[in-house]
């Protein structure tokens, strides 16, 4: 190994984090990736939730994390 550091823009950072917060919600809820990320696209938490809030969220434990956005999706579902 040589001992590089890579290091990642913010963009990069955050869209790592997304797809983290995706991952994780979907494993929890014991569905596809792909329809967690459809859910959080068409409810606008994505862009509207996780990206503002970033650097709140990305200190926060996995398990608080998602449990936080299963709660923000059913909430904002409900709301729709």
């Amino acid at each position: 190994m040589s001992g590089k550091v890579i290091e990642l823009d913010r963009t990069k950072r955050v869209l790592a984090f997304v797809a983290t917060c995706v991952e994780a919600t979907a494993r929890t809820l014991n569905t596809s990736y792909k329809e967690v990320f459809s859910r959080m696209m068409s409810l606008g938490i994505i862009d509207n939730y996780i990206y503002p809030n970033y650097e709140v969220l990305h200190s926060e434990s996995r398990e608080n994390l998602v449990k936080d956005l299963i709660e923000c999706m059913q909430e904002w579902e409900e709301r729709a």
